[in-house]
């Protein structure tokens, strides 16, 4: 064992303090108005400890171990993951990673429960949808890094930092570069889902500029850069549209053929024949968040498979990507 591997702790999966004292407050209150609801919150926040703990004894994913003879260790696990190329990836990862998630997944029902409970109290929704949303976009970002290290367009160097990034956000629960990606797409988040598409003339103008309103400059700086990139137009329309790139160009073929101006929402269906085939998402659930990340996402590879036009990357891997290659120059 290397001096580095007998420094290593495992990792606690515990609740904040910030969290802690919320869930602490929430209870109290609950208690107040209705004992079933307080002790189903009691329960639930307790199996999350638990299972917390569980996971907690696993050993770090850093570690260095031999298994018959083989070596298995960081750097090992880092040369898979930058060979990496098939999207079931579920049983190329080791045990602590997929127990980890678990623990994710439990944590976002958890608070999702409170949420529910807690409706209508804005002191307790606020910080509540905050933690919510912090769960998905981990999710959401660990599903754009495994997509950035099979993109062959990145050098083997790129996809070593970032796999070395993955191995930190699993080992420890914080991406080292976190304070870059996860607030990023938080925030790209947060500025979509107050600013519901409106449709009208389908050209995204109004929607994406409530959105750059919310976001920091290196937004606006990405749009400037990809200004020319036609998949990255095309994802950005889907992501402010909530349609599918190929539903987009029915809508606005119709649009010019009865030489109607504007839509509205309640009209996309009449225009569509159907329901839209991806998930709406709704300020009620956030899990859609996740969902509509994966319909695009799975939208994309089918294209890519059948060589059709339309974005073959959702909108978040292009932007994650961007900020992964601009922040890899600065190093240099």
């Amino acid at each position: 064992m290397t001096l580095r591997d007998s420094q290593l702790e495992p990792l606690m999966l515990v609740l904040t303090e910030e969290e802690e004292w919320l869930v602490g407050n929430i209870i109290s209150w609950l208690e107040a108005g209705d004992s079933a609801e307080s002790g189903l919150a009691k329960e639930r926040f307790r199996c999350l400890r638990g299972l917390g703990a569980a996971v907690s004894q696993y050993p770090s994913v850093r570690e260095t171990r031999f298994l018959r003879g083989v070596l298995r260790n960081e750097e090992k696990l880092l040369e898979s993951l930058c060979g990496f190329s098939t999207p079931s990836h579920l049983l190329h990862i080791p045990t602590k990673v997929v127990a980890a998630r678990s623990f994710l997944v439990a944590k976002f029902h958890s608070f999702s429960l409170l949420f529910f409970l807690a409706r209508g109290r804005d002191e307790f929704c606020i910080p509540l949808r905050k933690i919510i949303f912090s769960v998905v976009c981990t999710l959401v970002a660990e599903e754009v890094y495994f997509s950035c290290l099979g993109d062959p367009s990145l050098s083997y160097t790129t996809k070593m930092n970032l796999a070395n990034d993955l191995i930190s956000l699993w080992d420890s629960g914080t991406d080292p570069r976190a304070i870059h990606h996860l607030p990023a797409l938080t925030a790209l988040w947060t500025a979509r889902d107050a600013t519901p598409p409106s449709f009208g003339t389908m050209d995204g103008t109004s929607e994406l500029l409530r959105i750059t309103i919310d976001m920091d400059n290196d937004w606006q700086e990405f749009l400037v850069e990809e200004t020319g990139n036609t998949e990255t137009r095309w994802a950005l329309e889907e992501f402010l549209f909530g349609l599918s790139y190929e539903e987009i160009q029915q809508v606005r073929s119709r649009l010019a053929r009865f030489g109607i101006s504007a839509v509205n929402g309640e009209e996309i269906r009449t225009y569509l024949g159907s329901e839209p085939s991806f998930v709406m998402v709704q300020d009620t659930d956030p899990r859609e968040i996740y969902d509509f990340f994966i319909d695009r996402r799975d939208a994309g590879l089918l294209r890519k498979q059948i060589s059709a036009p339309g974005p073959r990357r959702t909108l978040e891997e292009i932007y994650i990507k961007y900020r992964i290659l601009l922040d890899h120059k600065d190093r240099h």
